[in-house]
């Protein structure tokens, strides 16, 4: 696992063991924060053992998931004397398919037989602010890449913790592509000096604008070439053949992965636009009968 320092209390962690996710540690004269805590025990323990050395006496005071996603959260458990805050959709999302997953996954990885799933206590709506020593921890809903996302703003290190909702290719598979661009757009809004995503390295302040906006322009394409294979009436597995080069998306990007993710995205968005034209006809359907 990689730890870096983004500003002088503040750290970042990127995962060697599964596509570069991050964790974050705030530190405050009142004890740390913890954003999100890896999906394997082994950079788990890690992250919590650093972490407690360097806390204080008062220790860990809280862990935030940004969304429900196994690899955000299995570390959960290790973090007994910490209250967990996430999003009141992230606690349904981990109880409901966080739990049975877990149990399948044990099957194939015997790394994660110890592992339990924490639900989150303290549940965010829309929006919570925490302030912890001399920090001011603002927490904010951002949907698209999941139903539950979150942000986190360390506003006066303006410092951003975007979860999934950033991620060198966006993804929105299980999401929704209108949120997610709605999203990006708040997080344009914000001055900040460093920029940590869900996935990948951590963005600074002159990075940030041009990253967003590439995003933006991915979203964008994939949208139109997707309608436009619709429209066409080509089977959704044509669209595999279309890299995400094509899109602005170097293929290289997330150690590879790239390319999987961006026919992923382009298949669920498909799939979504065909059901939603389905769902119309029928309802037209129904009126003309109606009638």
């Amino acid at each position: 696992m990689i730890r870096e320092r983004v500003s002088e209390d503040i750290y970042v962690f990127t995962s060697e063991l599964y596509a570069q996710v991050t964790a974050g540690l705030i530190l405050t004269e009142e004890g740390s924060v913890v954003i999100d805590t890896m999906p394997f025990p082994r950079e788990s323990k890690a992250l919590r053992d650093f972490a407690l050395r360097v806390s204080g006496p008062r220790g860990v005071r809280y862990v935030i998931n940004t969304h429900s996603h196994a690899d955000h959260i299995y570390g959960n458990y290790l973090f007994s004397d910490s209250e967990i805050i996430a999003h009141r959709r992230a606690r349904y999302l981990m109880e409901k398919y966080g739990k049975p997953a877990l149990e399948q996954a044990k099957v194939t990885s015997s790394e994660l037989k110890e592992v339990r799933i924490k639900l989150p206590e303290m549940l965010v709506e829309d929006e919570l602010t925490i302030r912890l020593g001399e920090k001011t921890i603002h927490i904010q809903r951002l949907p698209g890449n999941s139903e539950d996302g979150i942000g986190i703003h360390v506003i006066e290190k303006k410092v951003f913790f975007a979860g999934d909702v950033v991620m060198p290719v966006p993804y929105i598979v299980g999401g929704d592509l209108k949120q997610l661009m709605h999203s990006l757009q708040k997080i344009g809004q914000l001055q900040l000096d460093a920029l940590v995503p869900g996935h990948g390295p951590v963005l600074l302040k002159g990075e940030i604008p041009e990253k967003l906006a590439r995003s933006m322009s991915y979203l964008r394409a994939i949208d139109k070439i997707v309608e436009q294979a619709i429209v066409r009436e080509r089977p959704k597995e044509s669209l595999a053949q279309i890299g995400v080069e094509a899109c602005g998306i170097p293929r290289i990007e997330l150690g590879g992965l790239a390319q999987d993710l961006h026919v992923a995205n382009m298949f669920w968005l498909y799939d979504q636009k065909v059901q939603k034209r389905r769902k119309k006809q029928k309802e037209a359907a129904k009126e003309v009968a109606g009638a």
